[in-house]
C-alpha cells in the first residue's frame, strides 16, 4: 500500500463520509479514492460493516415536536358604535353614556388581558420546546460522537476480531469480541444468545496463566456493542453457564464457547 493511501485512510475522512460530516469538496476526494483504489474500497466496505455493528448500541430517539409559535391571531377588537345623536342632553343622559363607555372599557381590557396572558403561555410553550430540541440536538451530537469513537475503534488496524460460537450446550450462542492490545480497549457484540432458566446466566471470562477472570455477565438485553474489561496478556476468552447473578469461579464443565488468543 503506498504513502498516499496510507495517508488518506489514516485521516479519518472515510469515518466521516460514512456519517454524513463532511464537506461536499471532502466528499468528492473520498468518492474518486473510492472508485480508484481497492485498498480504499475495502476499508470503506468494512467500514459499512462496522457502523451497523456500533449503530445497533445507539439507538437514537425522534425529536419531540414543535409547536406553532403563535395557534391563533389576536381577534380583532369589536367596536361599539353609538348613537351621538340626541335632541336633548341631560345631566343623566350623559352619566348613563359614561357608565356605559366605562363598562365597555372595562370589558375590552379585561379582554385585551386574557389575550395577552394566553399569548405568554403560547410562548412560554414554544420557549420550553426550543429548550427541549436544543437538549435533544446535544444528546443527538454527543451520541454521534461515541458512534464515530467506537467507529475508529473497531477500524484500528491493531484491533483484532474473534468470534465466539457456541459448543452442544448453546448451537446458537454467537459473539464477537474485539481486541486492541496497544490501546488496551476490549469489546464485544452479543449477536445471539441461546435462552436459559431465570436461575442461570452466562458469564465471560480471560484465562490468564490458568486462571480464569471474569469480565462480566452476559444478558440478552445486551444485544449490542458494550465494552469489557481489559485482560492484560489473555491468553484465551470462555463463556460459561452459571447461577444467576455470576460466580467467583469459573464453572468449566459448563463451558459453552471458547477461543485463544495467542
Amino acid at each position: 500500500m503506498n504513502e498516499k493511501i496510507t495517508t488518506f485512510l489514516n485521516s479519518g475522512l472515510l469515518e466521516k463520509y460514512l456519517l454524513g460530516d463532511i464537506t461536499s469538496a471532502e466528499t468528492e476526494m473520498v468518492e474518486s479514492y473510492i472508485s480508484k483504489y481497492p485498498e480504499v474500497q475495502n476499508a470503506y466496505n468494512t467500514l459499512q460493516y462496522n457502523l451497523e455493528i456500533v449503530a445497533k448500541s445507539n439507538a437514537v430517539e425522534a425529536p419531540k415536536h414543535i409547536l406553532n409559535n403563535i395557534l391563533e391571531a389576536l381577534d380583532d377588537t369589536p367596536v361599539v358604535k353609538m348613537n351621538t345623536s340626541y335632541k336633548q342632553k341631560t345631566w343623566y343622559k350623559f352619566s348613563v353614556a359614561a357608565s356605559i363607555a366605562a363598562l365597555i372599557f372595562a370589558g375590552t381590557s379585561y379582554l385585551f388581558y386574557t389575550q395577552n396572558q394566553k399569548l405568554t403561555n403560547e410562548n412560554q410553550v414554544v420557549v420550553d420546546e426550543l429548550f427541549d430540541l436544543r437538549s435533544d440536538i446535544e444528546q443527538n451530537n454527543k451520541m454521534l460522537d461515541k458512534v464515530m469513537r467506537q467507529l475508529l475503534k473497531l477500524n484500528n488496524p491493531e484491533t483484532a476480531k474473534y468470534v465466539l460460537s457456541g459448543n452442544e450446550r448453546a448451537k446458537d450462542l454467537k459473539t464477537v469480541a474485539y481486541i486492541n492490545p496497544k490501546e488496551k480497549t476490549s469489546m464485544i457484540d452479543v449477536v445471539s444468545l441461546p435462552q436459559l432458566p431465570e436461575e442461570q446466566c452466562y458469564q465471560i471470562w480471560a484465562e490468564l496463566q490458568g486462571k480464569m477472570v471474569s469480565l462480566g455477565i452476559l444478558n440478552e438485553a445486551d444485544r449490542k456493542l458494550i465494552n469489557l474489561p481489559y485482560a492484560e496478556n489473555a491468553l484465551a476468552l470462555n463463556i460459561t453457564i452459571e447461577p444467576k447473578g455470576g460466580n467467583t469461579v469459573a464453572s468449566l464443565n459448563n463451558k459453552v464457547a471458547e477461543i485463544d488468543l495467542q
